[in-house]
């Protein structure tokens, strides 16, 4: 079968202009790279923008007993904060119930202290008294030896024996006061450290309502932290439990650049050094910067590349609120010509 000569013509012209329209968009794409000019001899690496002053928020453990609490209120996710503006409300029914029962116990441990104090003093007058007794009775006892000096031996046998009882009582009654004071010390310690454990508790728990609503220190924009399994946003009605971060507050009027260094240009970089920061998104702007941090040490780049690199922190000496969090970047450290 042939093939009419102007089908084949209109194959050949569709195939060259394929070809050209092909050249044109590579020419397009080259021109679009070489927009950015670097300058000469400088080092490029790409990097992450983080704000400088960054504040994140976990859940701490309110006293001893509240290490899981309900989230009864929580700021939109991307708001603008100001210092002192509230994040999140925790349920405060638990540590209010807490204070309910402990206010009644130390009701109770108040009125056990004074009974006790009550019951020691009573205990006490009565071995006193009994003490004057038993003196008594050992001083008469003693007189009574002594004037039997001029009687029959049987007669002071009995009476020194007399004494000896006398004064065997006598003894122990103040032996048993003794005990007794250091037992009803020990006692009234216990009930009083009860007591103050009590008083305690309840102080703790009525200054843990307050920090059940989480406030932010700095200025900036509210950013919930996502569930560890099912990556949702933390939502009003969830049990956090301590330890979980709850969110971040990052300012983003000052912003840095984290980047890497490889160990080949390590020695090519100093703190302090100009760097030209611009964003992948606006590759045709760029923001001045300087190395705020460089890594003592070094370390691999990934489990997947092994090229070994040092860390380096960009601080940026201009604010600009097209400058957020996590936006790509790369940075063009300056390298100045040696004199």
């Amino acid at each position: 079968m042939r093939i009419p000569s102007r089908h084949i013509w209109l194959w050949l012209c569709s195939f060259a202009l394929s070809i050209l329209l092909f050249g044109a968009c590579k020419g397009d794409k080259a021109s679009e790279a070489d927009a950015v000019a670097y300058a000469p001899n400088s080092i490029v690496e790409s990097g992450e923008l983080f704000a400088v002053d960054e504040r994140s928020f976990v859940m701490p453990r309110f006293g001893r007993y509240w290490y899981e609490m309900k989230l009864i209120g929580i700021l939109e996710h991307g708001s603008p904060v100001k210092a002192g503006d509230s994040l999140f409300q925790f349920d405060p029914a638990e540590v209010k119930k807490f204070i309910i029962d402990r206010e009644t116990q130390l009701e109770s441990e108040e009125a056990n202290l004074q009974k006790l104090l009550v019951q020691q003093e009573i205990a006490l007058n009565d071995l006193r008294s009994t003490l004057r007794s038993e003196e008594a009775s050992f001083d008469l006892k003693k007189l009574e030896m002594e004037y039997s000096r001029f009687e029959s031996d049987r007669t002071k046998q009995v009476k020194a024996l007399e004494f000896r009882q006398a004064e065997i009582r006598f003894n122990k009654t103040k032996k048993r006061l003794a005990l007794t004071q250091k037992m009803q010390a020990l006692d009234l310690k216990i009930q009083r450290i009860r007591h103050q454990q009590l008083k305690q508790e309840v102080q703790t728990a009525y200054e843990v309502l307050p920090q059940l609503t989480i406030r932010t220190p700095i200025n900036g924009v509210f950013q919930i932290a996502r569930k560890r399994r099912s990556r949702d946003l933390l939502t009003v009605g969830d049990e956090i439990q301590f330890g979980t971060t709850l969110g971040n507050v990052p300012d983003l009027t000052w912003m840095k650049a984290v980047t890497t260094v490889n160990e080949t240009d390590f020695t090519k970089i100093h703190k302090g050094q100009k760097v030209r920061i611009r964003l992948d998104a606006m590759p045709d702007v760029s923001f001045e910067g300087k190395v705020s941090f460089i890594s003592v040490l070094c370390r691999q780049m990934d489990n997947n590349d092994f090229r070994k690199v040092f860390d380096v922190e960009v601080t940026l000496t201009e604010s600009d609120q097209r400058l957020k969090p996590g936006m790509t970047v790369s940075c063009e450290f300056i390298i100045e010509p040696e004199a």
